[in-house]
């Protein structure tokens, strides 16, 4: 097997945790497509299907978009400013005088009510991060996968240089959540901006109770390949189950 068929095949090991195990959708690879950290297609899917009108939709997006797309300020300043969007969502009005409504992107009550969704090779401009996951159509992580003879480093150093101002800093807005592993030394995180230093590994809390805690542990491991680090998939694990919780801080 090839270097790139070994970094392929884990990838797709990947994918099928989320899939099937967790229950994303997966959207396929995205090579050749124009992408987008906010999908608006399926952030509309969403906010249709919690009852808010095309007006109020296409305003809420409008500002969320302004907000992820905003060039003026630095990364920190980019994902505080989207992150309020996201958190608190946007007051829009159908027109001007009427009584404003509060568009919330994502379900924060209830977090298994809301769309995940997985999609790799996500091509945004010359870079190509493995993988990303959405949540209503909108990225929050990023995870990068090398093989078993590669650091981990280097996929962390690669999400370092992504979130540059020349590279693509600004699919970065919307992102929570920037992972990076192999099969051999495991998966660490970070947030957006995090140096590789303070990179650290998943700890789960065995004894969390809330609702998609419970639902995760629910599921059962997809077994690791022969000769493979067994636990993987942990912290991929881990990113699904507290991808809302982690906005909510």
């Amino acid at each position: 097997m090839s270097v790139g068929q070994r970094e392929k095949a884990t990838q797709k090991r990947v994918i099928k945790l989320f899939a099937q195990e967790l229950e994303y959708t997966y959207l396929g690879d995205f090579t050749e497509r124009k992408n987008s950290n906010i999908e608006t297609e399926l952030l509309t899917k969403f906010l249709t299907r919690k009852g808010y009108s095309p007006v109020l939709i296409s305003r809420a997006l409008k500002e969320l978009q302004n907000a992820a797309g905003d060039q003026s300020v630095n990364l920190y300043d980019l994902n505080e400013q989207t992150y309020k969007k996201l958190r608190y969502g946007v007051k829009v009005s159908e027109s001007v005088g009427q009584h404003k409504t509060t568009v919330q992107f994502v379900d924060w009550e209830h977090p298994l009510e809301n769309d995940f969704y997985i999609a790799e090779e996500v091509t945004i401009k010359h870079k190509r991060p493995d993988l990303v996951l959405y949540i209503n159509g909108i990225a929050f992580a990023v995870i990068e996968l090398k093989r078993s003879t590669v650091s981990m480093s280097e996929g962390i150093r690669q999400n370092l240089t992504n979130q540059r101002p020349d590279m693509i800093m600004q699919f970065f807005a919307t992102i929570g959540l920037v992972l990076a592993g192999n099969d051999s030394e495991g998966a660490r995180y970070g947030t957006t901006g995090t140096p590789e230093k303070y990179y650290l590994s998943w700890k789960e809390d065995p004894n969390a109770k809330d609702e998609v805690s419970a639902a995760v542990r629910s599921n059962r491991k997809i077994p690791p390949a022969s000769g493979q680090k067994p636990d993987f998939s942990v912290p991929e694990r881990a990113a699904c189950r507290t991808a809302v919780q982690f906005y909510r801080i």
